[in-house]
């Protein structure tokens, strides 16, 4: 699915949402976005599809594995449902895998991007955090992001990130607010804009779902 050095969708919001330096997360509710960027991913690679009715549900295309386990996880759940699901409910179900958020930022460990640490919260509980040891893959990935913006160089898998990104709110401290600000039309062009193909399109509603469940499960919670 992904070539060898490429960073899944999960991964890459991964990096987004976690502090470079302490390794902790800056984003609530994390899981509906990566829960999102899995069925971005499936939806890209030609592993689900949506149908075109309003409540967008997902259709099984190919349970072929795609070398991520992650998102192979994701397939192997989609595909042993007894019924059909909406988008929605794929991004809740997902987002309720454990400790979801702690497997993508192992596989980033893997790669060699972050590393696995534990730090005290008021000297008495202990979390795990993941501080980054590599920049060059987020910075590769921020300046692919940047041109997206400022120029036409567009691809599928830029546009999807970025409406992953805008989402979860965290575009802003990617690209700068400022140029986040000055190119809000442009920004909206990409993400609502004409997609090549269906897979991108749905790619985008996968993202655009991940961030609405996102929103309301902050409402509830």
């Amino acid at each position: 699915m992904t070539t060898l050095g490429q960073l899944s969708l999960y991964e890459e919001i991964m990096l987004l949402a976690l502090s470079n330096r302490k390794g902790t997360v800056g984003v609530t509710f994390l899981e509906q976005g990566v829960a999102g960027a899995i069925l971005a991913e499936l939806l890209l690679a030609g592993r689900i599809a949506l149908d075109s009715k309003k409540n967008k549900f997902v259709e099984l295309r190919d349970r072929t594995s795609t070398g991520d386990p992650i998102v192979d996880e994701g397939l192997a759940r989609i595909a042993s449902a007894k019924r059909r699901a909406a988008l929605q409910t794929w991004v809740m179900r997902l987002a309720g895998i454990k400790k979801l958020r702690h497997k993508a930022a192992r596989q980033l460990c893997r790669r060699g991007i972050l590393r696995a640490d534990e730090n005290k919260i008021a000297f008495i509980f202990t979390r795990k955090v993941y501080p980054e040891i590599d920049p060059r893959p987020e910075r590769e990935m921020v300046e692919r992001m940047r041109a997206a913006v400022l120029s036409d160089r567009v691809d599928p898998r830029t546009v999807t990130l970025i409406a992953l990104a805008d989402g979860l709110g965290v575009l802003g401290a990617t690209i700068g607010k400022r140029e986040a600000k000055d190119h809000k039309k442009r920004i909206k062009q990409i993400i609502q804009g004409d997609p090549t193909g269906k897979a991108t399109k749905d790619a985008i509603e996968a993202c655009r779902t991940a961030a609405m469940v996102t929103v309301m499960a902050g409402s509830t919670g």
